[in-house]
Parts: structure tokens; C-alpha cells; sequence
């Protein structure tokens, strides 16, 4: 049974009017807006240190895979630097990834085109069905955040199911499908890696279905006008096993490092990775999967493209816990078993409310 409209609270009606125009964030900006409406209000976490801007050294390592080809001594030397990150930092920069620079230019720019094309056109695909092949919002879990973000999306399958051609949109239809396969390619790698950094077959982690499903987002933040009093992404971790995104020059990713909030400042032509909340739980927290946030900002829009590594839905039923490869008397499980499809559940209902979703998983 569905609320009735008179049972609302007026924030619940405001959030309605919101998502019934269709428009998102950028309807807001195109508006004219000068004050941003008070459910983009985000409370300031007193207990975490500002950013240090212009921190050197806390700086997120940024690894050279050409390396990782060149012979054993140097793979060996990469995978013990995966290996590091993955576990102090959770995040790493890739450069010499196998993704050409006019296939990171072109799928920015696709992001861009989609997001700014003709409002009645995108309204068409405005949806909150996550089960639709493509599905563009605004806030994902609009209805259950304690504040919103300065964030529009759209989201789509690249794997296990790949959507025919003609159920993406055709403004950034050839760049989306392109995109895909360069990323498919080199999560098996980085995969490989992630395997061997835990003193595993390199096959690993591709044998237990972690690079089978792959989800593509494409995030817009448009230019904010009080920035300081929002977020472009709220505090959270990921709800897979691996991300790898691609953020445009303007910058505002940060990770949250020693209860500090460090910059993740792009790099021309890198990519950056970062461990999620399912490849913690199943290397029982050797991996760590780490809190970060998007800051708004004055200037935009700023564009990024996530890529989710989670398993394929048709093994979403597969039971998921700390392998058993890791565990030992000194090193039981600090998970229960859970599915894909239960933790995601979970992770959605919960929405982005600046805790981990890993805490319900614990034993």
C-alpha cells in the first residue's frame, strides 16, 4: 500500500516535487537558482579534520601497469605496491592502462552531452525502475538520504547483460559501449593483481565471478552556488567489490585517511581504483574499502564516469563470505555470509547516510 499524499511530511512532499520535474540538479541550475532549497543542506561532521589542500605527503599512490608486463621482478614490485594501497589507503591511481586518451576524452564528453541535451529528451529516460536497461535520476535514494546531493546520474549494465545498442540513448550510445569493453579488459587485470597481492592464483578473484557484472555510471555536478553548504556525493563507501573512475580535471574526490579528508587531485590520462565493500568483506578487512565524498563546487560541471565490479546478477544468489584461503585460527571470519543481492538490497534501502553498510555484515 502506498502513503498517502496527506501522510507526508513536507519534507517527503518537497522531495516529490523534486523528482517530479524531471529535471534534477541541473533543472535547479538552469532555473537560476542563487540559494540552494534547504534539503540539499548537509549537517557539518564536526569529528573529521578539514582537508589538507596541497598535502604532500599524503598523496594516493599512482601505479604504472606498463609494469606490469615488463618481466617478474616488475610485476612483482606492482602487485606489492597493490598490495599496499589496498591496504592502507584503499585507493590507487592507474597510468598506462590500455585506454586510449581520445576513449577517456570521448566518454567525459558523452556524459557531458547526455546530461545537457534538450530537458524533454531526457525526461523521456528519467526513471527510479532499477531494473530498466538504462535508467537516469537524480539521487538514488532520494527518498531515504538525510540530505540530498548536488548530483545527477545515469546508470546502465555493461556486464553480464549488455544492453542492445538501441536501449542506450543515442547522444553517447558508441563512446558508452566502447567504454565498456576497455574497462572489462583491464578489471581482469587489475583483478589479477588484487589476487596475487594476497598471495593468491591470479585467476583468483576472476574465478569467484568478481569481474562478471559490471555497472557504468555517469555522474553531473553542476556548478553550485553555495557550495560550502552541500556535498556533491555524501560520505560513503562502494557497494562492490571494485570502482574504477575517471574524473574530469576540476577535482573534488576526496578519501577520508586518518580522520582527515585528503584530495584526490586528477592526473592527465589516470584512472582511479578503489577497493568496495564486497572485496573487504571476503578478504575478511585485509583490503580495506575506504570513505570518501565529491565536494560541490563554484565551478562546473564537473563530470565523472564510475565503474562498479560487482557480481553478475544470475550469481547474485551465491553465498559470499571471508574466503577461506585467508582464515586461520589468529585470522576467523569477521563477516557472516550474505549474497550480492542481499548486501546491494541493504546497501540501497540504508541510502547514503554517512555510515558503512559492511557494520550490518559483521559478526
Amino acid at each position: 500500500m502506498g502513503i498517502s499524499r496527506k501522510s507526508e511530511s513536507v519534507d517527503q512532499i518537497e522531495r516529490r516535487a523534486f523528482d517530479d520535474t524531471k529535471a534534477g540538479v541541473k533543472g535547479l541550475v538552469d532555473a537560476g537558482v542563487t540559494k540552494i532549497p534547504p534539503l540539499f543542506h548537509h549537517p557539518l561532521d564536526q569529528s573529521e579534520q578539514p582537508s589538507k589542500l596541497g598535502d604532500t605527503k599524503h598523496v594516493i599512490p599512482v601505479l604504472d601497469l606498463t609494469d606490469a608486463d615488463k618481466g617478474p621482478s616488475e610485476r612483482q614490485e606492482i602487485v606489492e605496491r597493490v598490495r599496499e594501497a589496498s591496504e592502507t589507503w584503499g585507493f590507487f591511481q592507474v597510468v598506462n592502462h590500455g585506454i586510449p586518451l581520445h576513449v577517456l576524452d570521448e566518454i567525459i564528453d558523452g556524459v557531458r552531452r547526455f546530461h545537457e541535451q534538450d530537458l524533454e529528451v531526457k525526461k523521456e529516460l528519467y526513471t527510479r525502475d532499477q531494473k530498466k536497461p538504462f535508467v537516469y535520476n537524480s539521487n538514488f535514494d532520494l527518498y531515504s538520504s538525510p540530505a540530498l546531493n548536488w548530483r545527477d546520474t545515469f546508470l546502465y549494465c555493461i556486464a553480464p547483460n549488455p544492453p542492445k545498442p538501441e536501449e542506450l540513448p543515442e547522444i553517447c550510445r558508441d563512446i558508452l559501449l566502447e567504454y565498456g569493453k576497455h574497462i572489462m579488459k583491464l578489471g581482469t587485470l587489475l583483478f589479477e593483481l588484487l589476487s596475487e597481492a594476497l598471495g593468491l592464483n591470479p585467476n583468483h578473484l576472476k574465478d569467484l565471478g568478481c569481474a562478471e557484472g559490471l555497472l557504468g555510471l555517469g555522474h553531473y555536478y553542476p556548478a553550485c552556488p553555495e557550495p560550502d553548504l552541500t556535498l556533491g556525493t555524501t560520505k560513503h563507501s562502494d557497494n562492490d567489490f571494485l570502482t574504477v573512475l575517471l574524473q574530469d580535471r576540476i577535482g573534488g574526490l576526496q578519501v577520508l585517511y586518518e580522520n582527515t579528508w585528503i584530495d584526490i587531485a586528477p592526473v592527465p590520462g589516470a584512472l582511479v581504483v578503489n577497493i568496495g565493500d564486497l572485496l573487504q568483506l571476503i578478504t575478511n578487512d585485509k583490503f580495506k574499502s575506504v570513505e570518501h565524498r565529491v565536494l560541490a563546487n563554484l565551478e562546473g560541471p564537473r563530470i565523472s564516469v564510475a565503474s562498479f565490479f560487482r557480481d553478475g546478477l544470475k550469481a547474485s544468489t551465491k553465498p559470499l563470505g571471508p574466503m577461506k584461503e585467508l582464515l586461520s585460527e589468529d585470522n576467523p571470519p569477521k563477516y557472516r555470509e550474505t549474497t550480492v543481492a542481499e548486501y546491494v538490497a541493504y546497501f540501497q534501502a540504508k541510502g547514503l547516510d554517512g555510515t558503512s553498510a559492511l557494520l550490518h555484515f559483521r559478526i
